[in-house]
């Protein structure tokens, strides 16, 4: 790999989601400030909706990894799950001991209880659940159910849904209104600008021990940034590649031909790359087509001259 040639401790593109490069862009903080704040309201549902690759997941095991020592959190990566299903999951997750010939009203009331004793030690119980988008109808509403478990003054568990934006449309479905209702805070995760990419860039390098002068220039950044639609993980994906190519030719700086290919080779950034060549060729077309008009306006006056002359010389 590229790490030796540009002297670097480890790759700084990889698409598994490493708080350790996270970098302070302006709409992760913003929706960790949203997190944080909904998190010490303490009650309803928080809801956080992003594009696919726009970092969802990184900024889910940033939260949890800055979860203060009263909370306990039950997280669930994968919520394609029925109602028994995540029953069981939310079960496991706050250690209860489970036994297989357990029926679901059994189970719910060992969930309660649990939360009860949790609640006795002062601790806060927050479920997560990632790609939320995932939840079948009658799972979303058991969760709801979930949220009603309380004491006099509190709560007993809070919820934070991550998903993508077919999120939002499932809770436009009358069916889903009360939960819907108790939705108290969201946040909705916007691509990143040019500028953001470029600082994105060059913080995940400088992480990975790159201190040379820059790799890439704001001409390539823009065009990264332009076929990545300002995605993070589409940015990852075709840096990567850059540098590999550029590694491969032994250069020590990226070039607009390394970012054009690592572009095309990506699938879902390939369809502005073709996008592009259909316009160009569109233009073309309209040149060439101007210019065979010309051509023929210009051969037909010669031969209206030319009948003209003729006649003339009869």
């Amino acid at each position: 790999m590229y790490q030796q040639h540009f002297g670097l401790n480890q790759l700084p593109f990889t698409l598994t989601p490493n708080t350790q490069f996270f970098f302070g862009l302006t709409p992760h903080v913003e929706a960790l400030q949203v997190l944080q704040i909904a998190i010490e309201n303490g009650e309803g549902f928080i809801k956080v909706t992003g594009e696919v690759g726009t970092g969802k997941t990184l900024i889910c095991r940033k939260l949890l990894n800055e979860l203060p020592d009263n909370y306990q959190c039950a997280y669930v990566p994968n919520p394609y799950l029925s109602p028994e299903e995540l029953r069981w999951a939310l079960a496991t997750e706050l250690g209860i001991t489970l036994q297989e010939n357990l029926n679901q009203q059994q189970l719910t009331g060992l969930i309660q209880n649990r939360l009860l004793e949790l609640n006795s030690q002062g601790l806060k119980v927050i479920l997560v659940l990632d790609e939320a988008q995932a939840l079948p109808n009658e799972s979303l509403e058991t969760l709801r159910l979930f949220t009603n478990l309380e004491t006099e003054s509190a709560k007993l568990i809070q919820v934070v849904l991550f998903g993508q934006p077919e999120l939002d449309k499932r809770l436009q479905d009358k069916s889903l209104r009360q939960l819907k209702q108790r939705i108290t805070f969201s946040y909705r995760l916007r691509p990143l600008l040019w500028d953001e990419i470029q600082a994105y860039i060059n913080y995940r390098l400088s992480i990975a021990g790159y201190q040379g002068e820059a790799l890439f220039t704001d001409k390539d950044i823009k065009l990264v940034s332009t076929a990545a639609r300002g995605i993070p993980r589409l940015v990852n994906v075709i840096v990567n590649k850059a540098l590999l190519l550029c590694f491969a030719e032994g250069g020590n700086k990226v070039l607009t031909k390394h970012c054009k290919a690592a572009i095309v080779d990506t699938e879902d950034a390939k369809s502005l790359i073709v996008k592009d060549q259909n316009r160009r060729l569109f233009i073309s077309l309209i040149i060439g087509l101007s210019i065979l008009c010309a051509s023929l306006v210009t051969l037909l006056v010669i031969d209206v001259d030319w009948l003209s002359m003729l006649r003339e010389s009869i």
